[in-house]
């Protein structure tokens, strides 16, 4: 997946049960980052810097979407715990993940492994990828994103 692309559309579970589909969040710009697990250090760094500049993402009338393979339950769980405002949408089947590449082989600590790559997705309002980050980083992420917000307009 690269920009320029239009983005796959998916309908899936967020951390209340309800479903959530990307074809009906058109005419606003959508962050989309995928995630390995719910509650892990890095994952809870880079959903916690999120929700602490809530107000920026708002304001940029952005709509934030966490994907992972978790439950909804967990999903609901960890946003429960860190007070996320922003979505989590349950991936179990992968489709998601899968369909953007944000799943697959990577390197993790000099082993080759299958698994959740941390990748972010910034989709303008008309559903076309506007910017690619993969093997993000969880400190900066929130400030990445923002910026790259602020250049749409």
């Amino acid at each position: 997946m690269e920009a320029g692309q239009p983005a796959p559309t998916f309908t899936l579970p967020d951390q209340d049960g309800r479903e959530v589909s990307l074809e009906d969040l058109r005419g606003r710009p959508v962050v989309i980052y995928f995630y390995p697990k719910d509650d892990t250090p890095g994952c809870t760094t880079q959903a916690c810097g999120i929700r602490d500049q809530w107000a920026e993402f708002e304001a940029a009338g952005a709509t934030v979407l966490g994907i992972s393979p978790d439950t909804v339950e967990s999903h609901a769980t960890f946003a429960g715990k860190y007070d996320l405002p922003h979505t989590l949408l349950a991936d179990p089947e992968r489709a998601a993940l899968e369909a953007y590449g944000a799943y697959g082989e990577k390197v993790l600590y000099g082993k080759t492994t299958v698994g959740v790559i941390r990748s972010t997705f910034l989709v303008d309002a008309g559903g076309t990828v506007a910017k690619v980050w993969k093997r993000v980083q969880t400190e900066t992420h929130a400030d990445q994103v923002l910026k790259a917000l602020a250049e749409l307009d």
